[in-house]
């Protein structure tokens, strides 16, 4: 997208990391309520020009992910102190888990069922067990009312082929909701789509 690329720079001065502040905030503190002992270390994925880190990492280790080269640029900027990673979430591998996954609006860029999976295994893969992953989707239920987040902890785990649960799955917390581009509904993660997060997500890592 053009307004991600070569107009990059010019992101700052249509959005700014004061305008982030109140929901970032929010965020934080809802991630730290739903992880123990507290989180330190929270990967953002989509993390664009660092509009949300700039306010988490003075509560977090941030490593931010992000496809666009001039939107990781900005976001250098305002966060050195912030890892950065450039790439694409929906095959991001590090190799590492993180107590906290933080997915902020980019789940509404997922154009197919398809991609919006790959983004949540993305998030599943990356969270140590025990962790949280929070998906945000910008649109109506957004923080304008930050209570629309909040849905009792799911857990996730890989089911057997009749619908029993795999003993040796090792399940992740998830808390938050996610867009369904397909069904143009919001779902919140381990409840209506239960059987696609088992079949395609997988066991959390060792």
């Amino acid at each position: 997208m053009k307004l991600f690329d070569e107009l990059a720079e010019w992101w700052p001065n249509i959005a700014g990391p004061d305008e982030y502040r109140d929901e970032a905030v929010f965020f934080g503190r809802l991630l730290r309520k739903s992880v123990t002992p507290r989180p330190r270390t929270l990967l953002d994925l989509g993390s664009g020009s660092g509009n949300n880190a700039f306010h988490l990492k003075g509560d977090f280790d941030m490593t931010c992910v992000d496809l666009s080269p001039h939107m990781q640029a900005v976001s250098r900027k305002v966060n050195p102190e912030c890892a950065h990673v450039q790439a694409d979430i929906r095959t991001l591998r590090l190799g590492k888990t993180f107590d906290a996954v933080f997915v902020h609006d980019v789940v509404a860029h997922m154009t197919t069922a398809r991609d919006l999976l790959a983004v949540m295994k993305t998030a599943y893969v990356h969270c140590r067990p025990g962790g949280a992953a929070l998906f945000v989707p910008d649109g109506p239920e957004g923080h304008d009312r930050p209570g629309r987040f909040r849905i009792p902890p799911q857990r996730l785990t890989r089911p057997r082929p009749h619908g029993a649960r795999a003993p040796e799955a090792r399940p992740v917390r998830a808390r938050g909701m996610v867009g369904d581009a397909a069904e143009g509904r919001l779902h919140p993660i381990g409840r209506e789509r239960q059987d696609d997060q088992g079949r395609l997500l997988g066991p959390a890592p060792s």
